[in-house]
C-alpha cells in the first residue's frame, strides 16, 4: 500500500475555484485531490516523453555527424555488456 504524505500549497481564490471546479460531481474526478495527483501524473509523463524526445534527437545528431557502430546482431556486445 503506498505511504501517503500531504502537503499544504496555497492558492489563489481564482486557482481555488478551477480547481474545486473540476471535482465532485458531473466531473473526472470526485474531489480536488484527485484532480491534482492527476495533474502532477502527467506533468511527470510530460517530463519523460520530453527527455525521451531529447534522446531520440541526439541519437539522430550522432547519425548525422557520422558517430555509428554497425550493428552485429547482439545488442548487449555491442554496446559492450557482454
Amino acid at each position: 500500500m503506498a505511504n501517503f504524505k500531504s502537503i499544504n500549497v496555497p492558492l489563489t481564490d481564482e486557482m481555488k475555484r478551477f480547481v474545486s471546479e473540476q471535482a465532485g460531481d458531473g466531473t473526472m474526478y470526485s474531489t480536488p485531490s484527485e484532480y491534482v495527483r492527476d495533474l502532477i501524473r502527467h506533468d511527470r509523463e510530460r517530463k519523460e516523453a520530453e527527455a525521451l524526445r531529447e534522446s531520440i534527437l541526439e541519437g539522430y545528431q550522432d547519425i548525422a555527424e557520422g558517430k555509428v557502430t554497425a550493428f552485429s546482431g547482439d545488442l548487449r556486445k555491442d554496446i559492450g555488456l557482454k
